[in-house]
């Protein structure tokens, strides 16, 4: 099972309606990278990774020179061939090797009858629980727009109704913190019995996240979720409250992970398939967390079904995952997968069962979407189309407002 070639191509797959965020927004699309491991013996494995366009293609099959001839099952010779940490100082690859891994195991798996679950320990669940994923929207075709507290509620109604949640995150820092206090606190007195996480996505200064900490701290919270920024900021903010709190941006590597442990910063590491650089390394920082005794969650960042694959084999094989996962995936309206998308029910997804990923790419879906990639093009994430002149600083001061319209 020697590596033949590598192959990417960049997709995107239209969303009901844009999602805005403290940096910015998803305009109407998510962009991804759908990579392709060929091996010697014919077989295909999958992986994805965020972002896309020319030069995301070109960092891929950039690395075939490195990886031609290599063994797929030799996945840790992968590891350092690719994320020697030294080296990486000049050519971060954790994306690209997370991508890349993932296909090596889709197709692992795939020659020998394994899922990706196993290769890693096995599983300990066949369902893993989602959190709706509510964002303040612009409008799209037919659906979004979504600023006010009972727009936000609605929504949330009409999600648990579609798919089941009992949990719910809302994407909050777009507008002020007295907004989101509103909004989040309403839409918890609406939802009795359910669990509700919010993220600003690190807009806050620490006095300001702790202020808004007491404001909801009679919400049924999972955590506060990256309230302010850096693993010292997040250290203020867990000294002086009492709910837990949680990070995907902070401790996105094993020295911040070791930085965490010993500074007792945050209590939840929210652990993404891409960011750590793979299946196997979230995994693995989730056993030292385990050790230690600090939570684990599954991190959403903005997957296709591809990645989506590779979130449930590590909520499968994780014992520390105490949480319901995230998910952008209910915002996609298609996917490349046949079959379509994935589907959940009673605020669950089940674990793949074919082996490798569990999943089969699409590959008319993929050219579909790679032309559609090529019409819309790519988009620029960390700004509003809304608010064309503005763009994020920290903390945060210049919020939009909710009675402003916006884009369609």
């Amino acid at each position: 099972m020697k590596i033949v070639d590598i192959k990417a191509t960049t997709i995107a797959i239209p969303l009901e309606a844009p999602l805005r965020h403290a940096h910015g927004a998803h305009w109407h699309r998510f962009v991804r990278t759908i990579v392709e491991v060929v091996t010697d013996d014919g077989l295909s494995g999958w992986g994805e990774l965020g972002g896309g366009g020319e030069a995301a293609e070109a960092a891929i099959t950039g690395l075939l020179p490195y990886l031609k001839g290599h063994d797929t099952l030799q996945l840790e010779q992968l590891r350092w061939k690719i994320m020697n940490p030294v080296a990486s100082l000049y050519n971060n690859r954790m994306q690209l090797h997370a991508a890349i891994e993932m296909a090596c195991m889709d197709v692992v798996g795939k020659a020998r009858n394994m899922r990706a679950c196993d290769l890693i320990g096995g599983a300990l669940r066949e369902e893993v629980p989602f959190a709706a994923y509510l964002f303040y929207r612009y409008p799209g075709e037919e659906r979004g727009g979504e600023t006010q507290a009972d727009e936000i509620i609605a929504e949330a109604r009409r999600l648990k109704t579609l798919y089941g949640f009992t949990s719910h995150k809302l994407k909050g820092g777009v507008f002020s913190p007295d907004h989101d206090i509103e909004v989040y606190t309403a839409l918890a007195d609406a939802l009795p019995g359910d669990r509700f996480r919010l993220d600003p996505n690190s807009a806050w200064s620490v006095e300001e996240a702790i202020r808004v900490a007491e404001a909801v701290k009679g919400v049924r919270n999972d955590y506060l979720e990256d309230f302010c920024f850096g693993l010292e900021g997040m250290r203020r903010l867990r000294q002086r409250v009492s709910t837990p709190t949680a990070t995907n941006v902070v401790v996105v590597n094993f020295e911040q992970l070791a930085a965490n442990i010993r500074q007792e910063a945050v209590d939840v590491v929210l652990l993404d398939t891409t960011f750590f650089g793979g299946l196997r390394q979230a995994y693995r920082a989730g056993q030292i967390l385990e050790a230690f005794q600090f939570g684990a969650g599954v991190h959403s960042s903005g997957e296709a079904g591809i990645q989506l694959a590779s979130m449930l084999h590590l909520g499968a094989a994780l014992p520390n995952m105490s949480f319901a996962a995230d998910a952008h995936y209910h915002h996609l309206q298609d996917d490349i997968l046949v079959g379509g998308k994935m589907a959940m029910e009673g605020g669950r997804m089940k674990v793949p069962q074919g082996p490798g990923l569990g999943i089969e790419v699409d590959r008319e879906k993929v050219a579909q979407y790679a032309e559609h990639y090529r019409e819309v093009g790519g988009y620029a994430y960390d700004r509003d189309p809304g608010r064309p002149e503005w763009y994020a600083t920290w903390p945060e001061t210049r919020f939009a407002d909710p009675r402003a319209g916006g884009m369609n």
